[in-house]
């Protein structure tokens, strides 16, 4: 038998299958792991306990669990939460927390500065991209304006990705739809890394060499093999963030598709035909050459529920507190009783790019009760969703079909809020394993053991979500976009 690994580590889990070449998924494992926030706006992972760390223990109980002879695991692929920071030195060791993506607001200053000194369409014509507090190129300004001590000994800054692939390998690599996160030291139109924009944020060989996510960065090492319990010399590709491999895991590979993972956050992937450049919404190139995606993000999403639960809900087993509080938002009606959730927890990422966005619950009376609350939190991020959903109709990019992937799709009540809100249809595929099956199929594709159009077969269509229209959402919906531009400005001072 044959088989490929792929692990993917996610803002509070990593997860990792073992898959034959049929698709068929032999063994699968996850842990868990928590997001830092050292001060308002920041967020981090310790790169060796939550990256290397949750990497070596799933690997291992895969490795374990399923009985497999490392020599039958043909290939690797990985996948980790993007665009993040990690300064290393020169033997690859962290010299910090590694920064995250776009919940990081940390380089606020550095973003404006450099948007004013190059110009916003300068940006979008040669990097693709707006910078937000998504882009990598600004938080690494930030290193070295605030720890310039880290910044001199750095000898490369990683991504998520990178730092595993590294570890495995000792490759220092990235793939291309990672690194136009980089802005603004990515050239879209050239594909390659250029200061000419900003000579003074980081000299371009101490980025990583540029790769395709379907090509081999390099074999797994000695001392990697001795760690893992992986064979030496098993190919390991250039890897991507996790939402890419989530969307490839489900299939998301024609221009029209469109991926809405319910993760930690909601992240969405359109698969373009041609590059969309528009400041309210992310560019990439796709995983291949020549290929186009579009992207958008919430900010916060799963990660609501997660402190809905663990501070509304702390009288709840918190092993079966999301189905109690599924039950009891089903019974609150469309709308919640009159509330309305700004779902802006830790600002906003994607159409407005506001830091300084708030959470807020509106609308409470003394009749309401913990499921109104936690449907309008839900109803929420569906609002946010279509705000997302509306700027890619307004450019012309609507989807032509929508799957759905990611944990959030348990939750019955939030996928038919989501399509009610848009008004979209929502496909969701038999295995919603998400990234780390994606990497699996990566990895095999890497080494010619599959083709594309064979991940129809390693996961099928499960079931259709179908739309239904609703006057109070169409109500809820223009009041959630009046509430946010009516409170912006008290937030900013908050």
């Amino acid at each position: 038998m044959a088989y490929t690994l792929g692990i993917d580590i996610g803002t509070y889990e990593t997860k990792g299958v073992l898959v034959d070449f049929e698709g068929g998924i032999v063994a699968q494992a996850a842990r868990g792991h928590q997001m830092l926030v050292p001060q308002p706006g920041w967020a981090e992972h310790r790169p060796e306990e939550d990256w290397w760390g949750d990497f070596i223990y799933v690997c291992q109980a895969l490795l374990r669990d399923s009985c497999v002879d490392p020599r039958d695991i043909k290939a690797v692929a990985c996948s980790a939460i993007g665009p993040c920071m990690l300064p290393v030195d020169a033997e690859g060791t962290p010299l910090m927390n590694g920064v995250l993506y776009g919940v990081d607001g940390r380089a606020e200053a550095e973003v404006r500065e450099l948007t004013d000194r190059i110009g916003e369409d300068v940006l979008i014509a040669r990097c693709g991209n707006a910078l937000t507090s998504q882009s990598v190129g600004p938080k690494i300004l930030w290193l070295k304006r605030h720890r310039p001590e880290l910044y001199a000994q750095t000898a490369h800054v990683l991504t998520s990705t990178s730092f595993l692939v590294q570890r495995l390998t000792g490759e220092v690599v990235i793939d291309h739809y990672t690194a136009a996160n980089f802005a603004p030291l990515y050239d879209v139109d050239t594909q390659t890394w250029a200061d000419d924009l900003a000579d003074d944020i980081l000299p371009l060989d101490k980025l990583p060499r540029l790769l395709w996510s379907g090509e081999v960065a390099g074999c797994i090492t000695p001392a990697a093999a001795a760690e893992t319990g992986l064979a030496p010399g098993t190919p390991v590709t250039a890897g991507t963030i996790d939402a890419a491999a989530e969307a490839f895991s489900v299939g998301v590979d024609r221009p029209g598709d469109m991926m809405m993972m319910y993760g930690s956050t909601i992240f969405i992937i359109l698969r373009a035909a041609e590059r969309v450049a528009d400041p309210r919404i992310w560019y990439a190139p796709w995983l291949f050459d020549g290929e186009h995606a579009s992207m958008a993000g919430l900010a916060t999403s799963g990660t609501l529920t997660h402190w809905f639960r663990d501070q509304i809900a702390r009288d709840l087993d918190p092993a079966d507190a999301f189905q109690a509080l599924a039950n009891e938002a089903a019974a609150s009606p469309p709308g919640a009783n009159g509330l309305l959730q700004l779902p802006y927890f830790s600002g906003e990422r994607t159409p407005i790019h506001d830091v300084h966005a708030k959470g807020a619950l509106f609308g409470l009376n003394l009749t309401h009760t913990r499921g109104d609350m936690y449907r309008a939190l839900i109803e929420g991020i569906a609002y946010g969703t279509r705000h997302v959903t509306d700027t890619f109709a307004e450019l012309g990019h609507a989807p032509e079909r929508l799957l759905a992937v990611g944990g959030g799709t348990k939750n019955a009540l939030w996928l038919q809020a989501t399509s009610d809100i848009t008004g979209i249809d929502q496909v969701v595929c038999e295995k919603t394993t998400g990234a780390s099956y994606g990497d699996a199929f990566l990895a095999a594709l890497a080494i010619g053991g599959v083709a594309r159009e064979d991940i129809v077969q390693w996961n099928p269509v499960a079931e259709t979500i179908t739309a239904t229209p609703c006057v109070v959402y169409e109500t809820g919906y223009r009041l959630f976009r009046r509430l946010y531009e009516q409170t912006k400005d008290i937030a900013r001072v908050l």
